[in-house]
Parts: C-alpha cells; sequence; structure tokens
C-alpha cells in the first residue's frame, strides 16, 4: 500500500486565489476497503520561545498559539473499495484566507517563526488496519507587491572609533575599511552585491566575511522576545588581503529561509547583514546593516 500526493505545478510556488490541483495516488496490491478518503490543507504560523526568554515571559504561552492563514477539507471518495493496482483521484483545493481580513504570508523556515503551507491526505481504515496518511509542502509567494525594491545605496567606512559596545578602544589595532552595499531594499530574487577596500590595517587580516542574519520577533502587549540567528555566512576575503584591492560583495538570498520583511501585531521577521573582519590576533570587527526584502 502507498499513498502519494501529485501536484499539478512541478515547483509548487502558489499564489492567494489559486486553485491547488493534483492527484492523490492510491497503490495497492489487492482490492482494498477504506472508510473514506480525505484531503486537508492547514496554513499556519508557528511562534516558538528561544530557551532564554521561556521563563521570563509566562504571559507569552497565550499568545503563541499558532495562527491558522488557510483550513480547508474535503472528502475526496466516500467509504468503500478502492481497486488492486494504481488509482489516481483529482483534487482541487483554493488557496483563500480563513476570514475576511487576513492574508497569506509567504512561505518562511525560520527558528522562532516558521509560516508553512501543508496539504494532507489520509485514507480511513478499519479498526485493525492503521490509516495512511502522506503531507506535502507548498510554497506561497506573493504576487505583487506594493512594496517594490528601490536602490538605496549604503556606503560605510569601519575604523576602531566607528564601532559600537567598544570599552577600550586604545588596544584595538588601526584599521580603515570602505565599501558599499548597492542597496539596503533588497529583492529576493536578486544577489544582495557592493563593494570593500582594505585601506589600511596594522595588524594582518585573517579573514572578511559577509553574515546575513534573521531577526525574529514573538510577542504581544506584556512584552516580546527578540532573537538574531545566523541564516548564512559567506567569505569574500581570505588571509592578509591587499591593500587598496576592491573586493567584491555577492550574496545570494537562500529561498525559504529568507522572505519579504513582514512586521504584524503578533510577530516580526527580519533580517541585516553583518560585515565581519576577522584579524590575526582573534579580534573580530562587525560593523551591522539593517536590510529591507521585498519579494519584487
Amino acid at each position: 500500500m502507498a499513498l502519494d500526493i501529485r501536484l499539478k505545478k512541478v515547483n509548487k510556488i502558489y499564489y492567494e486565489g489559486e486553485l491547488v490541483s493534483g492527484v492523490v495516488v492510491i497503490q495497492s496490491k489487492g482490492d482494498m476497503q477504506h472508510q473514506g478518503v480525505n484531503l486537508s490543507m492547514e496554513g499556519s504560523v508557528n511562534l516558538q520561545l528561544s530557551a532564554k526568554s521561556v521563563g521570563v515571559f509566562e504571559a507569552f504561552y497565550n499568545s503563541l498559539k499558532p495562527i491558522q492563514l488557510v483550513s480547508y477539507a474535503v472528502e475526496l471518495v466516500k467509504p468503500g473499495k478502492l481497486p488492486s493496482g494504481k488509482t489516481e483521484i483529482p483534487f482541487e483545493v483554493p488557496l483563500k484566507p480563513k476570514g475576511h481580513n487576513k492574508v497569506l504570508y509567504e512561505t518562511y523556515h525560520g527558528v522562532f517563526v516558521n509560516i508553512q503551507y501543508l496539504l494532507r491526505a489520509e485514507v480511513k481504515r478499519s479498526l485493525l488496519n492503521k490509516d495512511l496518511t502522506k503531507q506535502s509542502e507548498i510554497i506561497v509567494e506573493y504576487r505583487d507587491s506594493k512594496d517594490k525594491a528601490v536602490a538605496k545605496p549604503v556606503p560605510f567606512t569601519i575604523t576602531p572609533d566607528s564601532l559600537q559596545n567598544i570599552k577600550e578602544k586604545s588596544q584595538i589595532p588601526r584599521f580603515v575599511v570602505k565599501g558599499k552595499l548597492d542597496s539596503s531594499l533588497c529583492c529576493l530574487s536578486r544577489p544582495l552585491t557592493g563593494e570593500l577596500v582594505v585601506e589600511s590595517s596594522e595588524s594582518p587580516i585573517r579573514s572578511i566575511e559577509l553574515q546575513l542574519v534573521r531577526v525574529e520577533t514573538c510577542g504581544c502587549a506584556e512584552g516580546y522576545a527578540r532573537d538574531a540567528t545566523e541564516i548564512q555566512n559567506i567569505q569574500i576575503g581570505e588571509g592578509d588581503v591587499c591593500r587598496g584591492l576592491t573586493l567584491p560583495i555577492y550574496m545570494i538570498f537562500p529561498r525559504l529561509f529568507t522572505c519579504p520583511t513582514l512586521i504584524t501585531s503578533n510577530f516580526k521577521v527580519e533580517f541585516e547583514v553583518n560585515v565581519v573582519i576577522v584579524l590575526q590576533n582573534d579580534h573580530l570587527i562587525t560593523e551591522n546593516f539593517p536590510l529591507k526584502l521585498s519579494r519584487f
């Protein structure tokens, strides 16, 4: 016995208002009695607290229930018998938000915030036999957006004096790093680009890296928990790079782990990029740039 969900769209990308269509495939070696074949589609935002926030915010537990975006169930086949071999049952379900005021957010796989849309097929069987289930995720994206990414260049100069949260700046080796990000408003389908030049550095450099960070906030009226976690880290310079040489900044945004910047009353998903310079004596110099991501 095997159960599968096959969608018409190979890329599994859908937009609000579309019909999600495909077939439920059941394969059996002999005739099979069943108590009905059902299909459901659930879309929800799951919020979680990090370990450090759990004890602090007891009041959160009520507000951290999953936020339901889509809920749809349909009976595909009434109880009866399925023939041996392969049976294909077509289905169509509308991708519409539950309730009038709700919108469908884009699919996003985070650490403390998860936005997922799942199709679930189920073949109900008699008491002695286990029900068959199969789950498949669909990816929801915005079809159009009022927020379009308009280039907003960000020039920067990193020196010991420009660093924040440093107690004794006199102990930091002298250095000057200049560069620019081509835009802090970024389109998800295009890379983050820019350039960086090490003009001078007293201490030899070990590595220059670009770190993409997600900042997830879960909260309510009582307070909120804000957690920053790394999505990816790429090296743009290895070793003691030449002074005065322009190093290109180029980072592709990973799918599913990034989404358009999202700010709602219960949660926020924001993104930042860090330029990290590691000196030979293990000094770590970090400059942070908030990003606003959009689909278009």
